[in-house]
């Protein structure tokens, strides 16, 4: 398919959406050692220069797809039950995290890459932000405060560490670390009982 034929094929929307949707699949099914742009061309079943021209680059066209994984993140971590207490919610939290970085493994190895991304993208980083938002607000009920209220050093070091927790469970668990110590370590066994058990021994309900 030459680049005229990409034209008389798709709008420019469409067009769009296929190169983002093709390089998605690649990174779900391969990784990032697997994508290249002549590749997601040719799964979109366009021209080798349809993605440089829509995309400026490599970085443009994977910085869409980081986008789409930061807000499906959004989504998985945004859980909040009105009868429900901080710590049960942030709880959740942390298993929607992983749940994510699980069922999205390429998008969750890309979105923190930014050595190949725009890093001055402006929806990136809007998007990367409301990603934060779920868990900043259920710190900030943790320590008994309003839920929109500023983060300061406290809040912020506390929002660090349940990331840190999570995103680390996540990464060994996609690079099938926990098999060595624990041999039905699959990701079923992972989500519904290895991390419930992890996530209560870091954040259990306080004593009333």
């Amino acid at each position: 398919m030459t680049a005229e034929t990409d034209r008389e094929s798709y709008h420019h929307g469409d067009l769009r959406d296929a190169l983002i949707q093709a390089t998605d699949a690649i990174l779900a099914e391969r990784g990032l050692e697997g994508f290249t742009l002549r590749g997601a061309a040719r799964r979109a079943h366009v021209s080798p220069a349809a993605p440089a021209h829509h995309f400026g680059s490599s970085a443009g066209l994977l910085t869409e797809v980081a986008i789409l994984g930061f807000q499906e993140l959004a989504r998985h971590i945004d859980v909040e039950g009105p009868a429900e207490s901080p710590t049960a919610r942030l709880k959740r939290q942390g298993a929607g995290y992983v749940r994510f970085a699980l069922a999205y493994p390429g998008r969750f190895q890309l979105m923190f890459r930014h050595d190949l991304l725009l890093a001055d993208d402006a929806r990136l980083a809007a998007a990367s932000d409301l990603a934060k938002v779920p868990i900043a607000r259920t710190i900030q009920a943790l320590l008994g405060r309003p839920e929109n209220a500023e983060l300061d050093a406290p809040a912020s070091a506390m929002i660090l560490a349940a990331w840190s927790a999570v995103h680390g469970f996540a990464h060994l668990a996609l690079s099938g670390k926990f098999s060595r110590l624990i041999p039905e370590a699959r990701s079923q066994h992972l989500l519904d009982e290895l991390l419930p058990d992890m996530l209560e021994a870091l954040w259990p309900e306080p004593d009333c």
